[in-house]
Parts: C-alpha cells; sequence; structure tokens
C-alpha cells in the first residue's frame, strides 16, 4: 500500500511539475487545482457505482442459492414418501394375480363369444367366397375373407396369449381354418391376372383395377397392424405379412417386361428389315401405353403410388434391358445404325419419350441411359470396322464397273457444259453421302469419324484409281487402235479429279463443322494432282507420237530445203486440243501450256541434235528465217488454245536462237550469244557448243573466248517460272579444242 502511495505521490510531482514550467503558469494554479478536483470526484463517482453493482450481483446469487437449497430438501422428502408407499404396494399387487388371471380368461372367452358365429359358419363362408372370386366380385370376396381370417387371428392370438407354448390348440385351429389361406391364394391369383391386363382392364373396367388396388391397400394396413402387434406381444398370424403391394408392383414390372419382349414378331431370316420393325414397335407399344398410364391408370391408383413416374422407370427399364439384348446380338451394319440411332435420338424425341403429353410430367433426362455408354462404343467400333470392309469392296466394285467403261467403243457422257465424264465420282459419293447420312442420325462426333474414315478409303481409292489410269495407258500403247475412245475416256479420267475434289469439299462443308484440314487432305489432293497430271500426260504423249516423224524432220537438209513438217504439227495439236477441250479447267489451261513448252522443247532439241550444219551465210539466213517463221506459227497456234494469253516467251527462245544463226558478223557473235543468254539463264556450256557447231562458221579461238567470257559473267537463273533449257540434253559430241571448258551452270 505505501509502495503504491509513493507511486501515486511521484506521479502527482511529475504532472504538477509539467503544469509549471513556466513562472506565467503560477497564475494559473487555482484553475489547475479546481480542474484536478473534478476529475478526482469524477473518478470516485465511478469507483463507488462499480462496486455497488457488485455487491447487487452478489446479493441476487445468495437468494437463489438459499431458495436452491430449500427446493432440494422438499424434492428429498417427496421422494422418500414415494419410497414408502411403493414397499407398502407390493403386497397388494401380488394380491391381484388371480383378478389378472380372471380377465383374461374373460377377454379369451368374449372373443370366442364374438366370433362364435363365424366359427360355425366358417364352410358355407368359405364356398361362398370361393364362388365370389369365381364370378371377380373380389371386394365382397375380400371382405368375406377378411371375416374369416379376423375370426382365425382373434381366436389363435387368445390362444397364444393364454398359452404360447401349446401348439396342439394353434395347430386345431390353423387346422380348422385352413381353407381360408387357400382362399387368400385364389384371390391373389385374380388380382394379378387383373394387373397383368392392367392396360387393356384401364380402357375397358377402370372400376376392376381400382377395386385390386383397394384390397391391397386393405391387406397393406393389415400387415402393418399385425407387425405392430408382433413387436408388442411376439405373435403374427399365419400368411402375414402378405406383402401384396410389393407383390403388385413385381407383377406390373412383369407386365411390363413381357409386353416390350413380346413386340418382336419377325426375325432376321423372314426380314431384312426386322430390326427396324421391332424398334418402331416397341417405341408404339411404349408411347400408346404411356399415355394410358398418364390420362386414365393414373386415377386408378393412390397419388403416394407416384404411378406415371413408377410407369415410366418400369418401361425405361425394360426397353434398356431388351436393347442391351439386341445389342450382345451379332448385328449387321444397318442394324447397328437402326439400334444406335433409335436409342440416341428416337427415344428420347418428340416421338416417344419426349411426346408433348408426357414431356409435362416426366423429365426423361433425369433417366439412366438406355445402353452404357461402353456398350455404344463397342457397337460404333463394330460398325466402323464393318463399315470400312464394306466401303472398301463397295469402291472396288465401283472401280472395276468404271474401268469397264473405259473400253467400251462409245464416247463417255457429257455434263452440262460438255465436259467428258464417268459416273464414278457420282457412286462413290453418293454412296459416302448415304452413309453419312445414317451416322449423322446417331451423333455429330461419329459423323465425323465417319467422314475421316470415308476420306482415308478414298486417298487409297485415288491410289488405286492412279494405277488403274497407268495401267489403262500400257494396255493402250501395246495396241494404239484400242481401246477407240481411249482419249476420250483418259480425258474423262481427268476431269472425275476435279469432280472429285468438288465433291470432298461438299462433303467436308456439309458434314464437317471444323474448318481445319484433316490428316488425308494434303494426301488426297496429292493424289488427284497425280492422276490428273499424269492423265494430261498420258494424252500430251499421246499427241507427240503422231508428231513424232514430223519432229525429227525439223532441222535437217529435208527442212531447209522446204517441208510441211511445223504445218502439220500445228494442225496435229490443233485437232487434239478441239478434244481437250473437253477437259476441266485447270487441267485444261496447264496442259495447253505443257503442250506449247514440250512443242517449243522438241523444236529447240532437233536444234541441239545438230542435225544439220549450215555451209554458208546463205543457208543460215535461210534456216535462221524459217526459224523465226514457225515460232510465229506457234505463237499463233497457242494463242489461239489459250485464249489470247501471254505465249511469246517460250515461242521467243526459237527466234533467239535463230538470230545467232541469222548474224553476218562473226565478230559480233559473243554479244548476240550473250543476248540468248541473259534472256534465258537456263542454258548451259553445251547448249552453246552445239549452236555454234551447228552455226558452222566459229573458229576454236572464237568458241574458247565466248566460252570463257561467259563463265566469268555467269547469270542465275533462280527464280525462271518456265525454264526452257533445263530439260534439253545435248548428245556427247568430242571437242579436244573445247577439252578444258568449263559447265556454264551446274
Amino acid at each position: 500500500m505505501e509502495e503504491t502511495n509513493r507511486e501515486a505521490v511521484a506521479t502527482a510531482v511529475q504532472r504538477v511539475a509539467g503544469m509549471l514550467q513556466r513562472s506565467d503558469q503560477l497564475d494559473k494554479v487555482e484553475q489547475y487545482r479546481r480542474r484536478e478536483a473534478r476529475k478526482k470526484a469524477s473518478v470516485e463517482a465511478r469507483l463507488k457505482a462499480a462496486i455497488q453493482s457488485q455487491l447487487d450481483g452478489v446479493r441476487t446469487g445468495l437468494s437463489q442459492l438459499h431458495n436452491a437449497l430449500g427446493d432440494v430438501k422438499d424434492i428429498q422428502n417427496s421422494l422418500a414418501d414415494v419410497s414408502k408407499d411403493w414397499r407398502q404396494s407390493i403386497n397388494t399387487i401380488e394380491n391381484l394375480k388371480d383378478v389378472k388371471d380372471a380377465v383374461v380368461q374373460h377377454s379369451q372367452l368374449a372373443s370366442a363369444v364374438e366370433n362364435l358365429k363365424n366359427i360355425f359358419s366358417v364352410p358355407e363362408i368359405v364356398a361362398d367366397t370361393q364362388v365370389l372370386i369365381e364370378q371377380a366380385e373380389l371386394l365382397e370376396a375380400h371382405r368375406k375373407l377378411m371375416d374369416l381370417e379376423c375370426s382365425r387371428d382373434d381366436l389363435m392370438y387368445e390362444q397364444y396369449r393364454m398359452d404360447s407354448k401349446n401348439t396342439h390348440d394353434m395347430n386345431l385351429i390353423r387346422n380348422y381354418f385352413g381353407a381360408v389361406q387357400g382362399l387368400s391364394d385364389d384371390l391373389a391369383k385374380q388380382l394379378w391376372m387383373v394387373l397383368q391386363r392392367a392396360m387393356g382392364t384401364v380402357r375397358r373396367d377402370p372400376t376392376m383395377l381400382v377395386s385390386v388396388v383397394r384390397i391391397i391397400e386393405r391387406e397393406e394396413k393389415i400387415d402393418r397392424r399385425m407387425l405392430d402387434r408382433k413387436k408388442q406381444t411376439g405373435f403374427i398370424p399365419p400368411g402375414r405379412p402378405k406383402s401384396w403391394k410389393e407383390k403388385m408392383f413385381e407383377v406390373l414390372e412383369g407386365t411390363v417386361t413381357t409386353r416390350i419382349e413380346g413386340s418382336q414378331s419377325v426375325t432376321r431370316e423372314a426380314d431384312k428389315m426386322w430390326m427396324v420393325r421391332l424398334l418402331e414397335i416397341t417405341r408404339k407399344y411404349v408411347l400408346d401405353d404411356l399415355i394410358v398410364v398418364k390420362n386414365l391408370m393414373v386415377q386408378c391408383f393412390p397419388p403416394h403410388y407416384n404411378t406415371l413416374d413408377r410407369f415410366f422407370k418400369l418401361y425405361h427399364n425394360a426397353v434398356s434391358m431388351r436393347v442391351q439384348e439386341l445389342a450382345a446380338e451379332d448385328l449387321e451394319a444397318n442394324e447397328i445404325v437402326s439400334l444406335l440411332t433409335w436409342v440416341l435420338n428416337t427415344y428420347k424425341s418428340e416421338e416417344m419419350m419426349g411426346h408433348p403429353e408426357l414431356l409435362t410430367e416426366y423429365d426423361i433426362n433425369l433417366m439412366d441411359p438406355l445402353l452404357p455408354q461402353e456398350v455404344v462404343d463397342v457397337l460404333l467400333s463394330k460398325y466402323l470396322q464393318t463399315f470400312t470392309s464394306n466401303i472398301t469392296g463397295w469402291l472396288r466394285k465401283a472401280l472395276e464397273t468404271d474401268k469397264k467403261d473405259w473400253f467400251k467403243e462409245t464416247e463417255p457422257e457429257a455434263d452440262q457444259d460438255g465436259y467428258y465424264q464417268t459416273t464414278l465420282p457420282a457412286i462413290v459419293f453418293q454412296m459416302f453421302e448415304q452413309n453419312l447420312q445414317v451416322a449423322a442420325q446417331i451423333n455429330e462426333t461419329f459423323k465425323e469419324q465417319v467422314l475421316k474414315l470415308c476420306l482415308k478409303q478414298m486417298n487409297s481409292f485415288l491410289v488405286r484409281y492412279r494405277e488403274e489410269a497407268i495401267a489403262y495407258k500400257e494396255d493402250h500403247l501395246r495396241d494404239r487402235l484400242l481401246p477407240q475412245c481411249y482419249v476420250q475416256y483418259m480425258i474423262a479420267i481427268i476431269n472425275n479429279c476435279h469432280t472429285f475434289k468438288e465433291s470432298i469439299n461438299s462433303l467436308k462443308k456439309k458434314y464437317f463443322k471444323s474448318t481445319e484440314p484433316t490428316q488425308n487432305d494434303a494426301a488426297i489432293e496429292k493424289t488427284l494432282n497425280d492422276v490428273a497430271k499424269d492423265g494430261c500426260q498420258f494424252l500430251l504423249d499421246e499427241v507427240f507420237l503422231d508428231l513424232e516423224h514430223h519432229l525429227n524432220e525439223l532441222l535437217t537438209r529435208k527442212w531447209l530445203t522446204g517441208t510441211h513438217a511445223v504445218d502439220t504439227i500445228c494442225v496435229t495439236v490443233e485437232d487434239y486440243f478441239n478434244d481437250f477441250a473437253k477437259i476441266k479447267k485447270p487441267f485444261n489451261t496447264e496442259m495447253t501450256s505443257e503442250a506449247h513448252r514440250r512443242v517449243v522443247v522438241e523444236y529447240i532439241k532437233a536444234v541441239m541434235q545438230k542435225r544439220i550444219t549450215f555451209k554458208n551465210a546463205d543457208e543460215r539466213r535461210e534456216g535462221a528465217d524459217r526459224m523465226i517463221k514457225e515460232a510465229e506459227q506457234f505463237k499463233f497456234l497457242f494463242r489461239k488454245l489459250t485464249a489470247g494469253e501471254e505465249t511469246d516467251r517460250l515461242c521467243d527462245a526459237i527466234a533467239a536462237i535463230a538470230e545467232v544463226f541469222k548474224l553476218t558478223d562473226p565478230t559480233l557473235l559473243y554479244l548476240e550469244v550473250s543476248t540468248l543468254v541473259s534472256k534465258y539463264p537456263d542454258i548451259r556450256e553445251e547448249h552453246i557448243v552445239a549452236l555454234l557447231a551447228m552455226r558452222g562458221d566459229a573458229s576454236r579461238d572464237m568458241k574458247q573466248m565466248i566460252m570463257e567470257t561467259l563463265n566469268q559473267n555467269k547469270p542465275t537463273y533462280a527464280g525462271i517460272t518456265q525454264p526452257i533449257f533445263k530439260d534439253i540434253t545435248v548428245p556427247t559430241v568430242t571437242m579436244t579444242s573445247m577439252s578444258s571448258s568449263m559447265k556454264l551452270f551446274q
């Protein structure tokens, strides 16, 4: 306490010292004193209030403890009185045992008297009840049955209460009422028969179904009452619980299952469309029955039965079991599609479980799938395997049929634009279209799988198609007179490639959501281009086989003196291209360009083969003029064939070579050759050597100077879109004077 006082004094001194640090603050000493006095009074008032509150709480607690002590003493006294009274009543209870036995005996006798009439009339009631059952008077029959069972059960219960171990008397009662159990079984059979025919009964006589439900409900109440008594006494009458409600649902389930299973009226052997017929009959039965349940049967059952919901589940489970049985069979491809289309689409559609009359009552999406996903996957996999095998055979047959047409003596058909074609693309893509339409009925994912499979098979098919086209050409080369319409059918093969491309794009656009290319697109595109390119090449080969003799006349002595080789070449090419006009673009355009290039290349090859060496300037001038004239003929021809497109560059190569021959001043030969090389940088050293050799007046020193100078200023030809000299070879020539020359280009 003293320590606390000292701390308080020290704190006060420090506080006063803080207030009186300056001399002018001494004038405010009285003011400070009054302020501190007010604070002190305020603190003391709060302390008093807190202490008073604590004292009031303690006072209240003591009062409550005192009251509780009095209550405990009162309870203790009451318990002592109860214990005293209980000990005094034990003897009284033992003295009432005779009264208790008399009460039990009186109860048994009262029960016997009450059932006495029924006991003596049991045979008569049994006979009457049997007649009522046979006459389908089910409610009245059940009333009498309940009276009989009630009499039997009461007697057996009283006997059980009196002496539960007396089996002799219990068996005596049971045997006397033995016919009652038979009546119960007969009545149950009638009930189950009505329930088995519930769909017909509810249309014809709904009161009969209502009677059955009422009887079952009565029996359920009796079952519950007897089970409750068993919990209390341990006694339960024979035949209880009957559980007729549970049995009723089993019968209804069996009825639904039988109706679904009985819908198959045909087999695969009798009708190829058996699966479609079976599923349609099932759809009709289920829809009709559920509408009857909704509109009629629901009214015959108590609301707590959830009748419509229960029947939805019964039919769903029965249909699920049936389709799983069907899925386990060895189904063909069309049967798999029919089954999956029905399961995945038709079942939940408006044609069946999604019917407007049912949709408002139940959400079919809450049900489990008819087929587990793994079963669906197995069926889809099996279908794809079968489809792959089938489509391979279909494509092979289609190609064999098309091949037979190639050897016909009549021209192939033309489309509305006059282009030759065969029926192969239409047959193939009609086949694809039909299968994709079928696949689309299942789901989008499966449809895209089938499309990818079609494209994969298409790629393999086109490889065979190319092989057959090559074999067709080789057969023709053995005897060019056969087949008679070789050119026309080769044109049709080329045009088919264009049709295939369009059809593939159409299928992808229609059946493939993604715009991303598939893994087979590039291969298909390449194979189609290869087939078309091969076909164009075969046709050009056909043209140049006919031109071979005339091409061999070019740049010969005979040519120099005057022949009609180029005239014949132009007429022949134009005649062929009248037929080639029936080739679709872009193949037609590409073929014309290739024919143009090949004609020029063959012409320049004739130059490089040095079939002639000019003897003098007159021959060089005459030959050059003839070359320029023939180049103009080629220009005119190919402008005509290409509808006026630019064709000069290729033919200008002939004119440029002619200028080398035409030059009269040998000293300017280097400049002319340089001009030729600058225009056509793919020209090689051996080409220059051949030109100079054909000119006939270039000295060895001049040739060497020209070659060395060109080697020093070697141009590049990277980026040339249409090289001419690249594929032209020059026959080997021994030139000892040029042995050290280097090639102009690698």
